[in-house]
């Protein structure tokens, strides 16, 4: 596909298959990777233009809701990819809104421990921005915007990005941008 044709299939509503699993920048006691549990929610709005929601779980079933991540931005087109035919470099960034919503008790405390000076109480399902902020928990920059290196592959209907490095190094500069591909979003299906 080319640019304007991928940017073309792009645009509407795309989820996740199942419960994901991502190696985290945390390390467990034992210095092992620990494991992030999440799925996605992502619509591109046309005009590199995109919301994404993330809801993180402490389990593998997605049945035990952590965070709620909501952002939306711009996405800034870099270019072929080299991992397939049609893929595209693609910087995610979040320029218009940030925001954070605990969905557990014991991450709302963990917040205000972490992040207290500068917001409100974190209470569970109530929202807070950190768009513009710093939010230490993050690693995120008071005035700078979050973004992302990654990349954008469509094929067989199905949404492609960048698999997480194995290390859990995040995608914040060019030579962490991904190689290899994550499990795929599809078309999100009314009622579903």
């Amino acid at each position: 596909m080319s640019l304007e044709q991928t940017k073309q299939a792009l645009v509407g509503e795309w989820v996740s298959l199942a419960p994901e699993i991502r190696p985290s920048a945390t390390k467990n006691p034992d210095g092992g990777l620990r494991p992030f549990y999440l799925t996605r929610n992502f619509k591109y709005l046309g005009n590199d233009r995109f919301e994404l929601t993330i809801v993180n779980t402490a389990d593998p079933y997605g049945k035990a809701p952590v965070a709620r991540i909501y952002l939306r931005g711009h996405m800034l087109w870099k270019g072929d990819h080299p991992i397939a035919t049609g893929a595209q470099k693609v910087d995610f960034v979040a320029d218009e809104d940030y925001q954070v919503t605990p969905l557990a008790q014991p991450f709302a405390d963990l917040l205000d421990r972490l992040a207290g000076a500068g917001y409100p109480k974190w209470e569970v399902n109530r929202p807070q921005k950190v768009f513009g902020k710093a939010f230490a928990p993050f690693g995120l920059a008071e005035g700078r915007n979050f973004m992302e290196y990654d990349l954008v592959y469509l094929d067989r209907g199905m949404l492609f990005w960048g698999a997480r490095n194995i290390d859990g190094r995040g995608f914040d500069k060019e030579e962490n941008r991904p190689t290899n591909l994550q499990i795929p979003l599809v078309p999100k299906v009314a009622g579903r």
